[in-house]
């Protein structure tokens, strides 16, 4: 189920129960780098259909948000049911299998696929040590440029940006979720890995570029109504030399 809330669309259980926070929809909106966690499924989580973007995200319970659901255990508090460890990232149609099957699909599955999950987005995204400086920046400067075009094209800046007929404050929002953010914590993933490689004054940069696309996720994902730390200038030539 989807609920919006503030004008944001969030992401949710259909039982209801055992909702996640923000925080923990943000970590999971994050760890799924906008795919579906079951790794037998390439579902994106923002698709377009008739010119309009779509959200097919939803958070399932490994252990049920309740007693009588799937994969049920009485000895879980609700706390502990609405948890980020016990949450994974599906498209609705992984959703409704794994809890209309769930002997098919037992706890262990659902933990290994987010686990699977990440180790995948760290080979795909580049996120390991690398030999230098060069290759790192390799990683991600075509990252860099997309999001920069991306931004110069659809960002708030445009003059179709101030007409809320135009759908052009609905692209910029569908391009933050399923490119720019995504981008972002590849980015940072990669940069985390490989710290040893940075400059002080690159490490400063990274951690403005952080708290960005923290302001930026509690923005667009959250629906916090503040401005936005700037995007640090310095960062778009980091590693280069």
């Amino acid at each position: 189920m989807q609920i919006k809330a503030k004008g944001v669309i969030t992401m949710a259980c259909s039982r209801g129960a055992a909702s996640p926070d923000l925080h923990t929809q943000k970590r999971l909106f994050a760890a799924s780098a906008g795919y579906c966690q079951n790794p037998g499924c390439a579902n994106e989580l923002f698709v377009e259909a008739a010119g309009k973007s779509i959200h097919i995200a939803e958070m399932a319970h490994v252990f049920a948000a309740n007693d009588g659901g799937p994969r049920a255990n009485p000895e879980l508090s609700q706390e502990e049911r609405g948890a980020f460890e016990n949450l994974v990232m599906l498209c609705a149609n992984c959703h409704t299998m794994v809890d209309k099957a769930p002997e098919a699909f037992p706890d262990a599955m659902m933990m290994g696929w987010k686990r699977d999950h990440a180790h995948k987005l760290l080979q795909i995204f580049g996120a390991v040590k690398v030999e230098g400086r060069g290759d790192a920046r390799q990683v991600i400067e075509p990252l860099l440029a997309e999001n920069r075009a991306i931004f110069e094209r659809y960002g708030p800046h445009i003059d179709a940006a101030q007409n809320p007929e135009s759908g052009a404050a609905e692209q910029w929002k569908r391009k933050m979720l399923s490119r720019i953010l995504p981008n972002s914590r590849r980015m940072l993933a990669l940069l985390d890995v490989n710290r040893g490689l940075l400059t002080i004054e690159e490490k400063e940069t990274l951690e403005r570029f952080r708290q960005h696309i923290d302001d930026l996720e509690a923005f667009h994902i959250e629906g916090v109504d503040e401005d936005a730390s700037r995007f640090p200038a310095e960062f778009s030539q980091i590693l280069e030399g």
